[in-house]
């Protein structure tokens, strides 16, 4: 959904802007930043930090998950992706995996270079996740 962002998303959003400055990408030029917002109110940043090697590539959303739980936090209630390009750069597959772990109520705000605003629940972005007690129920029957 489109649309105008209030304060506390802006500041989030603008946090991402910071952390995509600091994005390594010398292979690709597309640098992306993410800001990922704890329950407790702290924000855990990360960058796209590729590797010549391509599939060693980290993506930004993941490097944000994973500072925040290697500082102990592992419940968030939003997260900000901004990117170069035209238009809203979206988390990738293995990215949206990864937050549903810890979030499957994510709130996901999206920001093109012009300042528009998109926000989506992480369900809407990744509607069937891959769960244990998912795969533990298929293993049953």
């Amino acid at each position: 959904m489109q649309g105008e962002a209030g304060t506390e998303q802006l500041w989030l959003i603008n946090m991402a802007r910071k952390a995509q400055e600091r994005a390594y990408a010398p292979y690709s030029g597309f640098r992306v930043g993410a800001a990922l917002q704890g329950i407790s109110g702290k924000v855990y940043t990360g960058c796209n930090v590729e590797n010549a090697s391509y599939g060693l590539t980290i993506c930004a959303e993941r490097t944000a998950v994973a500072k925040a739980v290697s500082e102990g936090e592992q419940q968030f209630k939003a997260l900000a992706l901004v990117g170069d390009g035209q238009g809203f750069v979206f988390p990738c597959g293995a990215c949206l995996q990864v937050m549903a772990e810890f979030a499957p109520d994510l709130v996901i705000l999206l920001s093109d270079r012009k300042g528009h605003v998109a926000t989506f629940s992480l369900k809407e972005l990744l509607p069937h996740t891959f769960a244990l007690d998912n795969r533990e129920e298929s293993n049953g029957d």
